[in-house]
């Protein structure tokens, strides 16, 4: 649950009455008119002597106890600099004041009223991201989450249902990849995506076992063939958009869900399957998008495709050098057991493919050597169109997710040809096997426009940009603004 935001369109010129936690978000330069603490924070910068006092605010916020029990911090935010760099000053700054748990957050921006929206845009954001925290399953009764928000100085057109939307959608797609594996099982994931469905109205359809058997979605049930269950699905939730036009008109978001991977046979070693309950986030992250868009009523067509499984190790788990057959008639030669995500991939692909959308997304914690080549503080993207990855890192650099663009050269097909099937699964070797596993999923979307993330940055340690926990939610905020921008052209 967010914390409820109240806006007041006067500026904040004195400490109020009650004791509380305050932001003060201040433009670049030194003007302290009607700013509450100016000279406290003035003392506290100078006394230092390193820094003129603004120069040394736009670095980094600066926390200080007032008279009367207040706490305040101070950030001079400037607009030419880049989302993702204002964002996580931003988050560094809530986050003193939301260490201590208040009830309530103050939010006070000043400077003129292109500056105030700006500054208040981003800190409800990052106010409403990190107020609400993560469940945990302690004794000790966990701190109360951020109740109200007080934002002052707001600007009469002030809009914030985008950043709420997104919040919101970030909150559940970070719940749900923190939940341990024991607690988001695929049955029990699905019966959760089941009451999801029914509280925002979306249509759901789930391709079981039996159903995908009948199919012949041979990809997805290698993968799901290792756990005893056959609780594993592809769970299809559609969303139509008040004026999204004519029939077909749809965008396809496919996620990744594997609920948890040891490797199969090709087992992990105990420190690369630590936090592997993490490798369904993919699909968390397009049940988050999709969550956002409903809530802002965006004129699309949605289909969200989520490949829900887990990846275990058992006597009928399959093996390296198998070929199955895909949902669309590949053959594929399986090299390596621990590759399980594009082989669930491939038959949520086809799917969505052959509903013919004008556009397919999909997420996936997906590949090693895209972190290897990222790190965790940014995402790597492949479109099989270059307008598509263009879009793509223009939206991340304006929500501040940063994504970087690969390309996706038809050569690298020569390294998964195989002697036994229409394509190799992957490689042994692992080089650059972030483009090869691109190149493998590309077989399954019929040509269809596509772009796939790589979700290197679903968790990073202490946080990323605007989100304070390890776990992200990185790719919400940019798969919406997508979205938006989309629906926006065909008006």
């Amino acid at each position: 649950m967010l914390a409820k935001l109240t806006l007041k369109r006067a500026p904040l010129t004195r400490l109020p009455a009650r004791p509380g936690h305050t932001l003060f978000l201040l433009p670049p330069g030194d003007d302290w008119h009607g700013v509450p603490g100016a000279q406290a924070v003035q003392a506290a910068i100078g006394r230092k002597g390193k820094l003129a006092v603004g120069e040394a605010l736009a670095k980094s916020p600066l926390t200080l106890d007032l008279p009367g029990g207040h706490l305040g911090t101070w950030l001079r935010l400037d607009p030419a600099k880049p989302a993702f760099d204002r964002l996580s000053l931003v988050r560094k700054a809530v986050r003193a004041l939301l260490d201590e748990h208040p009830p309530r957050l103050n939010i006070a921006v000043y400077g003129d009223a292109e500056f105030r929206r700006l500054a208040a845009r981003e800190a409800a954001r990052v106010a409403w991201l990190n107020g609400a925290p993560l469940p945990v399953w302690k004794k000790d009764k966990p701190p109360a989450p951020l109740a109200r928000i007080h934002l002052y100085g707001a600007p009469p057109d002030l809009d914030l249902d985008g950043e709420r939307a997104v919040a919101e959608g970030n909150l559940l797609c970070r719940e749900l990849t923190w939940l341990p594996p024991n607690l988001l099982t695929p049955a029990a994931y699905r019966a959760r995506i089941r009451e999801l469905a029914r509280a925002e109205g979306w249509k759901i359809q789930e391709y079981d076992h039996k159903r995908l058997r009948k199919l012949g979605a041979g990809a997805f049930l290698a993968v799901a063939r290792g756990s005893g269950h056959q609780d594993a699905a592809i769970v299809r939730l559609s969303y139509q958009g008040q004026g999204a036009g004519r029939k077909g008109n749809t965008v396809a978001l496919v996620g990744k869900g594997i609920c948890f991977d040891t490797g199969g046979h090709n087992l992990k070693p105990a420190r690369y399957m630590h936090n592997m309950h993490d490798d369904m986030n993919g699909s968390a992250v397009v049940l988050g998008i999709l969550l956002a868009a409903t809530r802002l009523r965006l004129p699309v067509r949605l289909d969200a495709w989520l490949a829900v499984a887990q990846n275990h190790l058992s006597p009928e788990a399959y093996t390296q050098n198998e070929v199955v057959t895909a949902l669309n008639g590949t053959t594929i030669e399986i090299m390596h057991t621990d590759a399980e995500g594009r082989m669930v991939l491939a038959d949520a692909l086809t799917l969505a493919a052959r509903e013919k959308p004008e556009l397919i997304l999909d997420f996936a914690t997906l590949t090693g050597s895209m972190a290897v080549a990222l790190g965790e503080r940014m995402s790597g993207v492949i479109a099989n169109r270059d307008d598509l990855a263009a879009r793509a890192v223009a939206a991340g650099q304006t929500v501040g997710e940063r994504v970087v663009a690969f390309p996706l050269p038809e050569d690298y097909d020569e390294a998964l040809e195989s002697p036994v099937a229409d394509v190799k699964q992957c490689l042994l070797e692992g080089e650059a096997d972030h483009i090869l596993a691109a190149r493998f999923l590309h077989r399954f979307v019929d040509d269809r426009p596509w772009l796939h993330m790589d979700l290197s940055a679903s968790r990073c340690k202490g946080g990323l940009g605007a989100v304070g926990t390890d776990i992200t939610g990185f790719g919400v905020a940019l798969g919406v603004e997508m979205l938006r921008g989309d629906s926006q052209r065909r008006v």
